[in-house]
């Protein structure tokens, strides 16, 4: 009895031995990340990159899927269309079940309908134009809609400053996003009863705003709000403070980044702009990836790596469910992105920006939205988001025109 009882455990070591060799050495599944690594959009892509691959190395010391390896294949796709479009089409060809990606709304325009009709899904980390969604059955994101968080930080702007009266608005016209965000900034501007003085665009090429901050500091704006991105945002606040402009300042998402901070320095002191992730975000997964991204970036970790991190994270959880219920291993490849797809878009997740879920559509569902505002170091050179402002949406599916609450509750 005492030898067929040692004869069971020696098989079952062999067993299980056999077993964690056969997933340590399972061909890995792909997927894609393709993001603004270079041009005047690094300073956003970077952050994806980071929170990226916090998330492969995470996920793979958990098991991958079940036991399988996931491997991030990245891709640069610089700052325009064209770069967004030949990422796209090179992480489709090297065998991607799905791409976490691109960085702008302006790229995801041109480069979503390459994964559409390739039959590939994507996660659209950064993408909060109106229409993204929309663009086709498997494009899918997990940034929610500018609609729903830009006007937050205008509500925030005016409890800091009640007697606003007047508002200048600058955006950078050749950025789709920042098209679609001034529109929504605008409407809120108008809804609130605010003077809405006349509107100065810009190339987010631009370095010099002299022009436009002259045509509009006569007219004694209390505020002003800045769409574009990081680097000629910065600038623009740099030359309104240098021009002498004192009121508050509302930043897009697209300065929604600590590194704004070496571009406008010191001026980049008390920028509100609406944020959908707070690093205080108590949960256990928003504690592991913030204890992760602290100890390698020695820095609070900002939205756009949060959001990378939860896009990597929803095909992983995703993947995991397909295999247990479906088992990937009798799926060829285009049939494994067409089921991942729709598994995708059928569970709730547990993630650093919250719970969420999607749309059939592939609309994210977000329940809860932050103001955060800019405090700079003595150095001018550094500084931290400081969390003003929680806001809890009565957000539905399918009801993306929701509202915030009025019980809006200051700090977080």
């Amino acid at each position: 009895m005492k030898r067929q009882l040692v004869i069971l455990l020696s098989l079952l070591l062999v067993i299980l031995s056999a077993g964690l060799t056969m997933a340590q050495d399972a061909e890995p599944i792909k997927i894609g990340i393709a993001v603004a690594q270079t041009s005047n959009v690094a300073l956003l892509g970077q952050e994806q990159v980071i929170g990226a691959e916090i998330a492969g190395e995470y996920f793979n010391e958990l098991g991958g899927i079940n036991g399988r390896p996931i491997e991030l294949v990245f891709q640069d796709t610089a700052g325009d269309e064209a770069g967004a479009i030949n990422a796209f089409q090179t992480v489709i060809a090297e065998g991607v079940v799905g791409i976490v990606g691109p960085t702008l709304s302006q790229q995801a325009f041109a480069a979503d309908p390459i994964a559409e009709q390739a039959g590939v899904p994507v996660l659209a980390p950064s993408n909060t134009a109106r229409g993204i969604p929309e663009i086709g059955d498997y494009i899918a994101r997990v940034s929610a809609p500018v609609a729903i968080v830009a006007p937050n930080s205008v509500r925030a702007a005016l409890d800091i400053n009640p007697d606003i009266t007047r508002v200048a608005v600058f955006f950078a016209q050749n950025d789709a996003f920042a098209t679609s965000e001034t529109g929504t900034f605008q409407e809120t501007v108008t809804a609130l009863g605010l003077e809405l003085l006349p509107v100065q665009t810009f190339q987010t090429t631009d370095t010099d705003f002299t022009t436009q901050i002259t045509n509009i500091l006569p007219l004694n704006p209390d505020l002003a709000i800045i769409s574009g991105l990081a680097a000629d945002g910065g600038n623009l606040v740099r030359q309104l403070r240098e021009l002498g402009y004192e009121g508050l300042i509302v930043g897009g998402n697209g300065l929604n980044t600590a590194n704004v901070f070496p571009v406008c320095q010191a001026f980049c002191d008390g920028i509100l702009i609406a944020q959908a992730y707070s690093y205080s975000y108590e949960s256990e997964i928003n504690t592991a990836f913030r204890d992760i991204y602290f100890e390698q970036q020695e820095k609070e970790p900002p939205q756009f790596s949060a959001q990378a991190f939860t896009g990597v994270q929803v095909f992983v959880e995703a993947l995991i469910e397909l295999d247990n219920t479906v088992g990937l291993d009798t799926l060829d490849l285009a049939q494994t992105r067409t089921q991942l797809n729709e598994t995708l878009l059928s569970l709730t997740y547990d993630t650093p920006i919250g719970e969420i879920s999607f749309t059939p559509e592939g609309e994210i569902v977000q329940g809860t939205f932050y103001v955060a505002q800019i405090e700079m170091n003595d150095d001018g050179q550094t500084g931290r988001f400081i969390f003003v402002a929680t806001i809890e949406t009565e957000m539905e599916e399918g009801d993306m025109e929701a509202t915030p609450d009025a019980t809006a509750t200051p700090g977080s």
